[in-house]
């Protein structure tokens, strides 16, 4: 044989050996430090296109060497970090896009490992943090309503990979998310979330009410609907100041029969306002099927003057495409309507078990078979951009992220009580806030 193919065989053969005799007397980081160097040595004699991975797997076949095999693939990680390459990846959508009066984005999505990295790490934060305000709530830390937003990760990762803070982003009551992809941090999602100072909103808006004025989020809404004439707005002057922004107006199946939502319609398409329709479509309004309360549940071609866009709102890159679509289209002719085919975990509110109108087999295959995370993991093992480990890892990193944040949110105070007449009249004419008495001033504003 070739000498370099020696080399290449003797520098394994030497890393197995010296693996074999040490994984039963020596510890295992000794062990992965050892193949680690031989490893190296070999990399040096291999083809370009070769992977080490390539070497290992005639043991796969073994018996013997199983245990073997479990460490020496565990050591991989050691010499292939976590990819730093930013070459462009070209990747499918899961599914086809489906259009009402105009064309369809191509199912081709320009990404690269950095970006699927990313949306891992982002998704993995927001599933977290979701969990962690179930447990708060249950442990009576949150009061009041809390609308969770677990499974629909996918559509908040992919808006944002699509647009810039200039465009403007506003939203119904399931807005935590939403918030952390416009920038928002997580102690003052969890300080808002427990009525604290420290809050986004300082504490008064709690769950629905988050805000980021400085990276246009305009808020979680309460009242169903009603964001979405205010979205409109937010496109009228986007219009007037010729920014070449867009606006955000999202709202979910259950608004989709609100009469506000065909009026802001109606004036979007006659003065052709860069608004974009989102519905957030995860097949329940409440505890009611979408069958059961649209004769049409079809929304994307609702506008019926105005066009729209079916999009897989499990499949991040399928957002990407979609929104970045939208934008451009807004752009230049004005509404469109985007509908993203997604899902929640929870039940519509903490106060619902979300167990009575649909089964568990149900959600449980929705996980199995179209969770937003679980697609970019195989993903980004399938393009071999990091191992299972090192995804495990992250997720670590975010459970410990979202505990630190939690920690630091308590240590916010509560608001003082004279901010209940703070933020309701306009300030610089003097108005005073008095209680139900009438008998005592409790604030002036300035």
């Amino acid at each position: 044989k070739k000498k370099k193919e020696h080399s290449i065989g003797n520098s394994f053969f030497i890393g197995g050996v010296l693996c074999t005799l040490t994984y039963q007397n020596t510890k295992q980081s000794n062990l992965l430090i050892i193949f680690r160097s031989s490893l190296l040595s070999a990399a040096q004699h291999l083809e370009p296109n070769s992977t080490i991975d390539m070497a290992l797997s005639q043991l796969a076949g073994r018996s013997r060497s199983s245990n073997l095999l479990k460490t020496l693939t565990a050591a991989i990680s050691l010499v292939r970090p976590i990819s730093t390459d930013t070459t462009p990846l070209t990747i499918d959508t899961s599914l086809p896009f489906t259009s009402h009066k105009c064309d369809t984005p191509s199912r081709a999505v320009e990404t690269d490992p950095q970006e699927l990295l990313f949306f891992f790490r982002q998704m993995a934060l927001m599933r977290r943090m979701e969990i962690a305000a179930d447990s708060l709530y249950k442990a009576k830390l949150i009061r009041g309503f809390c609308h969770l937003y677990d499974g629909q990760e996918a559509v908040a990762i992919g808006m944002e990979a699509a647009i810039t803070k200039k465009d403007s982003i506003i939203t119904a009551y399931r807005d935590h998310c939403t918030f952390i992809g416009r920038g928002g941090t997580l102690p003052e999602m969890f300080s808002e979330l427990m009525g604290r100072q420290a809050g986004c909103s300082r504490g008064k808006g709690g769950s629905m009410h988050f805000y980021k004025k400085d990276s246009n989020f305009y808020g979680g809404h309460g009242i169903v609907g009603a964001q979405v004439p205010l979205g409109c707005g937010l496109a009228f002057a986007q219009k007037y100041s010729k920014d070449e922004s867009v606006s955000f107006a999202l709202y979910g199946d259950g608004a989709a029969n609100q009469g506000q939502l065909f009026e802001a319609l109606n004036i979007a398409a006659l003065w052709d306002l860069p608004a974009i329709f989102v519905c957030e479509n995860n097949h329940y309004g409440m505890g009611t099927a979408e069958w059961r309360a649209a004769k049409s549940p079809a929304y994307y071609k609702r506008g019926d003057y105005v066009p729209g866009l079916k999009i897989d709102g499990m499949d991040v890159l399928a957002v990407k495409q979609g929104c970045k679509f939208a934008k451009e289209y807004a752009l230049k002719n004005g509404p469109i309507i985007l509908e993203m085919d997604t899902y929640r975990y929870h039940g519509h509110s903490m106060s619902d078990p979300g167990s009575t109108y649909r089964t568990r087999d149900e959600i449980s295959g929705v996980r199995q078979e179209r969770d937003p995370i679980e697609r970019v993991r195989k993903l980004i093992l399938s393009h071999d951009l990091a191992t299972e480990k090192e995804l495990k890892d992250i997720e670590k990193e975010v459970r410990k992220e979202v505990d630190e944040a939690i920690s630091q949110a308590k240590e916010s105070p509560m608001p003082e009580p004279s901010e209940l007449y703070t933020n309701v009249y306009v300030k610089g004419y003097g108005v005073e806030a008095f209680g139900p008495d009438r008998k005592e001033a409790r604030a002036v504003l300035p």
